[in-house]
C-alpha cells in the first residue's frame, strides 16, 4: 500500500532559547507551503501533515538549523548560556550559517553548509571556493553538514575581504539549498552485477545530464540537481 501523506510531530521547544518559537514556526510555514501545520501546543509540539519527501525536506532544514546553533556554541561565539531570543528577519538563515572568531593571526570566519550543497558547489562552481592570494579556505565534513573556515593567508588580515568571500559563499549556498533536489539509488537488495550495471548506466548518463551531481557510495548513489532533471534522471535509471 502506498501512503499519499504522513503525519509527524515537531518539538519546537528545543529552539525556545534561541528563537521566538511562534516566529520560527511562521518562517517554516512560509518555506514549506506544501505541508499542513496544526496549532502550536503549550509544550512546543506541532503536528505536520504532507508527503514523505516534503517531511524529509523539513527535517533536513531543522537539522541544519540545529547543527548551525551547536557549531556556534562549540566555537564559543556566544559566551553567555542565556542568549537573548531574537526575532526572525529576512536574512536570518544566512546569518545563522556563519559566525566569526578571532585567532592568533587575526580574523577567521566560519560557514556551516549542507554537505550536499557543498559537494554540488564544489563540483559545478568551484571558483566560489577557490582560495585567493589573501584568503585560505579549509573544510571539515561531519555527516550532513560541512564547515568552512575562512582566514587570512598573510600576517595583515583583511577582514573585509574575508567577509566578502564568506557572504558570496553564503548567498550561493542558500540559492542552491532552495533549488536542488536529491534522490538515492539504493543497492542494498541488488546483486553485485546489478550494482555494477547501475553504476555504468549512471556514468553513461553524465553527458545527458551535465548539471546532475552523482555521489557514489558502496550501498547507493546519490544524485543531486534541479527537480526536473532529477525526475528525468531517475525515470531513465528505473526504466
Amino acid at each position: 500500500q502506498v501512503f499519499s501523506s504522513v503525519t509527524s510531530v515537531l518539538n519546537m521547544s528545543v529552539f525556545k532559547e534561541q528563537f521566538v518559537v511562534e516566529d520560527l514556526l511562521q518562517e517554516i510555514q512560509r518555506r514549506s507551503t506544501a505541508l499542513s501545520f496544526g496549532p502550536l501546543q503549550s509544550n512546543g509540539h506541532v503536528s505536520v501533515r504532507g508527503s514523505f519527501p516534503e517531511i524529509q525536506l523539513l527535517r533536513d532544514f531543522l537539522l541544519l538549523k540545529a547543527k548551525c546553533l551547536s557549531e556556534e556554541d562549540r566555537r564559543g561565539e556566544i559566551q553567555s548560556q542565556q542568549r537573548p531570543r531574537r526575532r526572525l528577519q529576512q536574512q536570518q538563515l544566512k546569518r545563522e550559517l556563519s559566525s566569526s572568531v578571532r585567532d592568533a593571526d587575526g580574523e577567521s570566519q566560519m560557514v556551516v553548509l549542507d554537505t550536499d550543497v557543498y559537494c554540488y558547489m564544489k563540483a559545478f562552481s568551484p571558483w566560489r571556493l577557490q582560495e585567493g592570494a589573501d584568503v585560505v579556505i579549509s573544510d571539515i565534513t561531519d555527516g550532513d553538514t560541512t564547515t568552512l573556515y575562512i582566514k587570512s593567508a598573510g600576517h595583515r588580515s583583511d577582514v573585509g575581504q574575508i567577509s566578502r568571500v564568506r557572504e558570496q559563499i553564503e548567498d550561493h549556498s542558500l540559492k542552491l539549498y532552495n533549488a536542488l533536489r536529491k534522490e538515492r539509488i539504493s543497492f542494498k537488495e541488488h546483486t553485485r552485477a546489478e550494482k555494477e550495471k547501475y553504476q555504468r548506466l549512471c556514468e553513461h548518463l553524465k553527458s545527458h545530464f551535465p548539471h546532475v551531481l552523482m555521489l557514489h557510495y558502496d550501498t547507493h548513489i546519490d544524485v543531486i540537481g534541479s527537480p526536473s532533471e532529477i525526475v528525468q534522471f531517475t525515470k531513465v535509471v528505473s526504466s
